[in-house]
């Protein structure tokens, strides 16, 4: 039986629309993220929907309210974790918020980066892959299986509805 993690992951636009919140991952040195930008979010808990847990995951990591949010994808994440778990994460985009933002949170410092420098930052491998499905102007929502073997992506697929 096949028994994925299941997680939410999201992208909080700026008004204007030309930078999103990421969070540089450099508080703990045990963390397996140490060094790389990232969306927020996390694991999803026995009695939450994924759009109850993206909402919580993003008020704990940013203190900002989900006003207006968006499925963008899901992704099937296999042999991803420390130890190779599996993942199933469903992929987010916050087009309206309240609140201000934290500087930081447990993870690391929290930050507006411009939409079109995001590829130069220090990010997971696979990230490159997905992300620009998340912020393209196809409406549809895309679901994909990267396969990884030893931290490192070995297959991308995808397919839009």
């Amino acid at each position: 039986m096949y028994l994925p993690i299941i997680g939410t992951l999201g992208y909080i636009l700026s008004p204007d629309r030309q930078q999103t919140l990421l969070v540089h991952r450099n508080a703990r040195s045990s963390d397996q993220h140490l060094g790389k930008y990232n969306g927020l979010g996390g694991k999803m808990r026995a009695d939450e929907d994924v759009l109850s847990c993206m909402r919580r995951e993003i008020f704990e990591e940013s203190g900002l309210h989900c006003n207006e949010l968006q499925l963008r994808g899901s992704i099937n994440w296999t042999g991803f974790g420390p130890e190779g778990e599996n993942w199933l994460g469903f992929i987010f985009l916050i087009t309206s918020f309240s609140g201000t933002a934290f500087t930081r949170n447990e993870e690391g410092e929290l930050g507006w980066y411009s939409l079109c420098e995001l590829m130069r930052l220090p990010m997971w491998e696979g990230d490159r892959f997905f992300l620009p499905l998340v912020f393209d102007a196809d409406p549809r929502p895309y679901h994909g299986n990267k396969t990884y073997e030893q931290g490192r992506p070995i297959d991308w697929r995808y397919t839009r509805m």
